[in-house]
């Protein structure tokens, strides 16, 4: 089998404009592990976190839209923030690629350029990430960007209901 180049893909900072992106994202094949599409009300409520983290300097993380290199045209989400975590600060990342550009690598490749931010950031020792255990496409991004896969845990998503998931962590300063 013949190996290809991992996509080159660059990430945005999340703006105003990219309401209609979050919209495309929440199709039923992308959010059928996550619960299901969210509302309009919903979407309209979590564009505007992202605006607002997007926004935000302290270093309590950061959304983006995914793009390929040399492209215009938006082909995910993906970003960071922060959250406690088994008594820790930690950061979490997440991320959507619409359905015709997976299988290509790009989640994988803005995986690794989201931990670069967030390692920027020196603000968290720990990037974790926690799909589904029924999602093998997310937790192949996972192991594929170097995440460690620490075992399985139950978290709520959405909220008020759990949601079978693998913690898998990345060191964003192993020389710490």
């Amino acid at each position: 089998m013949k190996r290809t180049e991992a996509p080159s893909v660059r990430i945005e900072p999340w703006s105003d404009s990219d309401l209609e992106l979050l919209r495309r994202a929440n199709a039923p094949e992308l959010m059928g592990h996550l619960g299901g599409p969210e509302s309009e009300e919903q979407l309209v409520g979590r564009h505007a976190r992202y605006v607002a983290l997007s926004a935000d300097r302290t270093g309590r993380g950061r959304m983006f839209r995914i793009a390929l290199t040399g492209e215009d045209e938006a082909v995910g989400t993906i970003g960071f923030w922060e959250r406690s975590w088994r008594d820790q600060e930690v950061y979490e990342t997440g991320w959507a690629v619409l359905a015709g550009f997976q299988g290509r690598g790009i989640a994988s490749a803005a995986t690794a350029a989201v931990a670069g931010q967030a390692r920027a950031e020196r603000k968290h020792r720990y990037l974790h990430a926690y799909p589904s255990v029924a999602n093998g496409a997310s937790n192949g991004v996972c192991r594929k960007a170097g995440f460690s896969l620490l075992g399985e845990c139950e978290i709520e998503y959405p909220p008020g209901h759990p949601l079978l998931t693998n913690d898998w962590r990345l060191d964003l300063h192993p020389d710490r």
